[in-house]
């Protein structure tokens, strides 16, 4: 499976062409919207979300609420690009015309991808870098992983996101929780946590720093049960599925960080309070006495919830500018604001788990037969059987 997407911010719509879904999936636009309604939401979000009212229209690959197996358009509209008709149109302007509605930006914003995207492809203009590396692109992202998710869920496999961490502020574990509870606890709560007591903090956190014209971030958590054992690879680098997942938190905008699950911890601990034992018994087969490494072990699923945490600075836009040089005069300004979001944690969290999806259910469809949905519900189950009496 593969997915492209296409669109600019403040463009008139945002785009994704899929390729690789088997057919016979049964599918609807509503299955996508869901997933887009979660991820406009989130307590400090500004008014570009108060503007969209995500919807996605799905313009192929679909008959009659069954996928055909040929690539699946969908189209997202941008309504807010009634405004922006004249500067993010594609037609050239005239003289008067781009003197009258042009805003051409010169003063690239530290954290963003202004400059860097200004030097590679040669624009003098940052609007030509800033509208396509604008996290709106993660809409269509979350399209396609909501239809990765149908795919989980009809196979069977449940997933999960929340927020660990705002600002500081550490929610406590939800150890015994499955991944439909964390979800549906997550979902009550405006910050998608699933400590009521942290949620509200977190949400004391985002006021403070929208007060003081500043911005903070956090941890997210995907949780994935009743995933295959043996997905990914040990054989080759590039066929480890952990490293594709983290390469996958990591391209979403303004990720700085990955861990699994004790991440970061294990390099205090001893070997002895890393690993995870093995144990079987007739019911569940081959399970680990422990969830340690998160659902991995050389690049492959152990059959044990894939547990994955990543981690989102702060958005560098804020309302005490940092500095910046003019490119055009190199003198010393104050970076422009282009959006107002104090904290967009609860909404990164769905867009992980959209990637993570779309990770698990890819090497799904890459190591059973795929062409037929129903053939591959059939292989999975027979790949679990085979696992369990291994």
């Amino acid at each position: 499976m593969r997915y492209l997407t296409a669109g600019e911010s403040h463009g008139p719509q945002l785009t994704t062409i899929i390729e690789g879904l088997p057919a016979g999936l049964a599918l609807e636009a509503s299955d996508i919207d869901e997933h887009l309604a979660r991820r406009q939401k989130g307590y400090g979000r500004g008014r570009r979300m108060q503007i969209e009212t995500d919807r996605a229209q799905i313009m192929s690959g679909v008959r009659h609420g069954k996928t055909l197996g040929s690539p699946i358009a969908l189209v997202v509209e941008n309504k807010d690009w009634t405004h922006w008709t004249k500067i993010m149109g594609a037609e050239p302007l005239t003289d008067d015309e781009e003197k009258e509605v042009r805003r051409k930006i010169t003063r690239p914003r530290p954290g963003h991808a202004d400059l860097n995207g200004g030097i590679k492809y040669g624009h003098r203009d940052m609007r030509n870098v800033l509208e396509r590396s604008s996290a709106r692109e993660t809409t269509v992202r979350v399209a396609a992983g909501a239809l990765a998710q149908k795919i989980l869920k009809d196979l069977g496999i449940n997933i999960a996101c929340h927020v660990k961490e705002i600002g500081g502020v550490i929610a406590e574990e939800h150890s015994g929780l499955t991944a439909a509870e964390i979800r549906e606890k997550s979902e009550e709560s405006e910050v998608r946590c699933v400590d009521p007591e942290a949620s509200e903090q977190m949400k004391q956190a985002i006021d403070a720093a929208k007060k003081n014209g500043d911005s903070i971030g956090g941890v997210v958590e995907v949780i994935v049960e009743n995933v295959p054992a043996g997905l990914g690879s040990y054989v080759h680098y590039d066929k480890k599925l952990d490293s594709k997942i983290a390469a996958a938190i990591m391209s979403i905008n303004a990720f700085k960080g990955v861990e699994f699950g004790l991440g970061f911890d294990m390099a205090r601990l001893p070997g002895s309070k890393v690993h995870d034992e093995i144990a079987w018994s007739e019911d569940r087969g081959y399970y680990r006495k422990s969830n340690r490494l998160g659902g991995f072990e050389g690049g492959m699923t152990t059959g044990m919830p894939i547990v994955v945490k990543g981690v989102m600075k702060p958005i560098p836009t804020l309302y005490k500018p940092l500095e910046s040089v003019d490119i055009d005069s190199k003198e010393p300004f104050s970076a422009s604001i282009e959006r107002s979001d104090s904290c967009a944690v609860p909404a990164a969290a769905v867009v992980a788990e959209a990637v993570v999806a779309w990770e698990i259910a890819s090497a799904i469809c890459d190591q059973f037969n795929s062409d037929r949905f129903e053939q591959l519900k059939e292989s999975v189950e027979e790949h679990r059987a085979y696992a369990k009496d291994y």
